[in-house]
Order: structure tokens, then sequence, then C-alpha cells
């Protein structure tokens, strides 16, 4: 995909809002903390399956937000929860977003997650819509 219309967008901001906010209603305590990881980290592939097929040239290269959540989607799908790079992508863990090096385990919190989303839905508007 070249573009997103601003409406799909819009609508996939709204998804992950009503399923942050269902999270935050969830007690607090122990169950909470220990869900939170798991939450966390399956929120970062739906958030990479909602734009999957972002075309790679328009995505670039350069270490991104969008390169990010590939490299964590990648890393959580086929690496053990552990983070992995790829040679094609210009990582910089001082420049990302979350600053993940390699083989560091994922295990997101809301905050970081919020971090993350919020830059990737930056990056998503200004080169897809």
């Amino acid at each position: 995909m070249n573009k997103y219309p601003q409406e799909y967008v819009d609508d996939c901001k709204q998804r992950l809002q009503d399923q942050l906010a269902a999270y935050r209603e969830l007690p607090a305590g122990p169950a909470r903390e220990a869900f939170e990881p798991l939450f966390f980290n399956n929120l970062v592939l739906v958030l990479e399956s909602y734009f999957v097929h972002r075309t790679r040239g328009l995505e670039g290269k350069d270490g991104n937000p969008l390169n990010e959540v590939r490299l964590l989607s990648g890393s959580l799908l086929e690496n053990k929860q552990r983070f992995k790079t790829e040679k094609a992508i210009k990582y910089k863990p001082e420049a990302s977003i979350l600053q993940f090096r390699v083989d560091d385990p994922i295990a997101l919190s809301e905050a970081q997650f919020s971090r993350l989303a919020e830059a990737f839905f930056a990056e998503i508007q200004r080169k897809f819509v």
C-alpha cells in the first residue's frame, strides 16, 4: 500500500484506544501487572497487522518508528520475544523510541506501548496518508 485513507488510520487509532480503555478498567494488582507485558506485546502485533501491507520503499530503512514496530513484531513472532534486527534496516537503539538492543527481552509496559504507537501513527500519517 502506498496510501491509507485517513478514515482507516483514524479507525485503527480508535480501536487501539478502545483496547487501552478496556485495559485501564482492570483492577490494579499482581494479576494486572502480570497481564501488562502480554497485552502490550500483543498490541504491537495488532499495530503491525493494521498496516502490514505498507510499501517498504516508502517506509524507509532508517530505523524510524515503522521499522521499530516491524522489528518488534518479527522478534515477538520469530525470536522467542527477544529483540532482533534485520540487515536491511539501519536500526540504532539510541535513536529509537524504546531503545531495545539485540537480544533484549521484550515485555512492554503501557507507557512504552503508548509512546511507540504515537510515534508509529505520526509516521504513518506523514508517509502514507
